[in-house]
């Protein structure tokens, strides 16, 4: 199960890194919101899985018996999804407040602290 969850988490920080590397800035946004999500995953994975098992120590032991589910990253999580909800929301407001300025969510088109009468800067290599 862990090995899916593993795979899963690949699968969203390739699809996250490619959506970062736009040039549209709906498309970064959507890149930081998977970012957020393939992060949570990651820690939810690193935290092992195991189903049905709580962390609870019964009366009279010095520790648990076995495997149980650990509560730590689960709180790590929680704390998690709140800061990357607010860096997304952050970030729409930006990326609102540049589009009305600019009229375009294209990055190369935004190039307005550039002198004009210098030219541009290559845009590939």
């Amino acid at each position: 199960m862990e090995a899916w969850f593993a795979l899963l988490v690949g699968i969203f920080f390739t699809v996250a890194i490619y959506l970062l590397l736009s040039k549209y800035i709906i498309r970064v946004l959507l890149g930081v919101a998977i970012l957020g999500n393939a992060v949570n995953l990651l820690i939810f994975t690193g935290g092992r899985l195991t189903r049905g098992v709580p962390p609870v120590i019964p009366e009279g032991a010095d520790a648990l018996s076995g495997p149980a589910a650990n509560a730590l990253p689960q709180a790590l999580i929680l704390t998690a999804i709140v800061i990357s909800f607010s860096f997304f929301a952050f970030l729409l407001v930006l990326a609102w407040r540049a589009y009305e300025d600019l009229l375009t969510d294209n990055t190369d088109e935004m190039r307005v602290a550039e002198p004009e009468e210098e030219p541009a800067p290559p845009l590939g290599y």
